[in-house]
C-alpha cells in the first residue's frame, strides 16, 4: 500500500500566544517521526500551507504563513497551497495523489476541529485509507471545550465515521505500520 503523510497548516500563524496550541512540540516531534518513516519507504511528505486573506496571519506576505521551524523537512518534501478547511477543495491534492499512485493517507497537523476534520472527511469520501494519528494532531482551547477533549471527540469520531472505504484507522503515532 503506498501511502502519503499529510501535514497541514502547522504554520507559525496557528501557533501564536493568543491561539496556545494543545502539546505543540510533542505533536511536532511525532509528525517529524512519522515523516522519517514515510521518507524512508520511499513515499511522499505534503506539506499544506493555508493562505489566508489579506491582514490574515496566513496570508502569503505574512510572517505567520511560513512553516514551524521545529518542522524537519527534506528537500523532496512537496508543498501545498490551500484557502479552505478543506486539503482537497480547489488544490491540486488529489492529482498529486493520484500520480503518486497513493491509496492511504496520514492525515496530522493543525487544527483538529476544522482542517484537520475536514480533510480526513474528504479523504474518506474520496476513498483513501485515512489514517489518522490520535497524537498526531492539535488545536486550541475553545470557550466550550478544551483541546484535550476536542481531540479526544474527533478521534472517537473518525474511528466510527461511515464512509465507502470504512472509517480512519486511529492509534497513536508511534504504532503506526507502512507496509
Amino acid at each position: 500500500m503506498r501511502t502519503a503523510l499529510i501535514v497541514i497548516d502547522m504554520q507559525l500563524g496557528s501557533f501564536t500566544p493568543y491561539s496556545a496550541r494543545h502539546d505543540t512540540l510533542g505533536t511536532i516531534e511525532r509528525i517529524n517521526r512519522l515523516a522519517a518513516k514515510v521518507r524512508a519507504h520511499g513515499m511522499p511528505v505534503i506539506y499544506v500551507q493555508h493562505d489566508g486573506p489579506e491582514g490574515d496571519p496566513h496570508h502569503p506576505d505574512a510572517p505567520g504563513w511560513h512553516l514551524l521551524p521545529e518542522l524537519e523537512q527534506a528537500p523532496d518534501d512537496m508543498i501545498l497551497r490551500k484557502t479552505s478547511c478543506d486539503a482537497f477543495l480547489e488544490t491540486d491534492l488529489e492529482a498529486l495523489l493520484e500520480r503518486e499512485k497513493i491509496d492511504q493517507v496520514i492525515v496530522t497537523g493543525c487544527a483538529s476541529d476544522f482542517c484537520i476534520d475536514t480533510t480526513v472527511r474528504s479523504a474518506l469520501a474520496r476513498r483513501y485509507g485515512t489514517v489518522v494519528p490520535s497524537d498526531g494532531h492539535t488545536t486550541a482551547d475553545r470557550p466550550y471545550l478544551s483541546a484535550g477533549k476536542i481531540i479526544e471527540h474527533h478521534n472517537a469520531v473518525w474511528a466510527d465515521f461511515l464512509s465507502p472505504v470504512g472509517p480512519a484507522t486511529v492509534l497513536p503515532a508511534a504504532e503506526i505500520e507502512l507496509t
